[in-house]
């Protein structure tokens, strides 16, 4: 008899799990985005059960973490032949015994909220996802933008520890290698902000989005449109209304919210003010 879902064991996943992630993605009907989990897979730390058939995994999640000060968790999935079965609240426990004492955020879905606020989370934020093929509304941005250099890496670095409130090395210095384009906008006192393209399925995501203000975020996002033929995707902090607004003129359609939500902190740490769209809403 196979051993009950309360006994099965729980493991830590690794890169060599990527294609099993996909394959629970696709089960419950999410894109497979193999390429963001590998990203996730190699820079965080993945949890999950396998099944007890020996047919890929009755559920995973993975945590990246920036530290002692905030860790993400995202990817939270159970199998459909493993639903409502208290899986899924299982895994959230294992991960919030391992990593207690850290303060916690994610990206929930309407459906998920629910066990999250039972587990303690609150809801601190929201976040509306945006597609569409770009097309220019108005008049251009004024701000000039041009591809990042590797020299230009440090000052990256730099900005985002400053905007996101943690040090997220370990994600940034990928960013050339995961993503398709990644541009700077600056001044003559150094970068007023910096945004990345990467591809996920038939869309270019655009995440992070670090800018000085609306018009520099504006202008980031249409040099990263204006350099691919596919259509673009973010996730962007509600608070950031004027944006929004204005990637619904340029032909991008609203998809949906997720609540962000926190444990253990009243709300995320760094400057939401310059912090439009996260790198990915699993990760931050």
């Amino acid at each position: 008899m196979p051993s009950p879902l309360a006994e099965l064991p729980l493991r830590r996943l690794t890169t060599e799990d990527l294609i099993a992630c996909a394959d629970l993605s696709e089960d419950r009907g999410w894109p497979r985005e193999e390429h963001k989990w590998g990203l996730l897979l190699a820079a965080g730390t993945g949890y999950g059960i396998d099944a007890p058939d020996g047919k890929g995994l009755v559920t995973a999640c993975v945590v990246t973490s920036y530290g002692p000060g905030l860790a993400a968790i995202g990817m939270v999935l159970v199998a459909e032949r493993f639903a409502r079965q208290g899986v899924g609240r299982r895994l959230m426990k294992h991960v919030l015994r391992e990593l207690e004492g850290t303060p916690l955020t994610l990206h929930a879905t309407p459906n998920g909220r629910p066990l999250y606020e039972e587990l303690g989370f609150e809801v601190t934020g929201r976040a509306e996802m945006v597609r569409g093929h770009f097309r220019p509304s108005g008049p251009a941005p004024s701000v000039a933008t041009r591809p990042a250099t590797a020299d230009d890496l440090p000052k990256i670095l730099r900005l985002d520890a400053e905007v996101f409130g943690q040090d997220r090395t370990h994600m940034i210095t990928r960013l050339p290698a995961f993503c398709d384009q990644l541009r700077v906008s600056e001044d003559s006192a150094g970068l007023t902000g910096f945004a990345a393209a990467w591809p996920n399925m038939n869309t270019h995501v655009v995440g992070p989005l670090i800018a000085r203000d609306t018009e520099t975020a504006k202008a980031l996002v249409a040099s990263l449109a204006a350099g691919t033929d596919r259509p673009l995707r973010t996730d962007v902090d509600v608070r950031h209304d004027d944006l929004l607004t204005w990637l619904k003129a340029s032909g991008m359609e609203p998809v949906g919210f997720n609540a962000v939500m926190t444990y253990g902190i009243p709300a995320l740490p760094g400057d939401w003010t310059r912090r439009f769209a996260p790198l990915t809403v699993a990760a931050g």
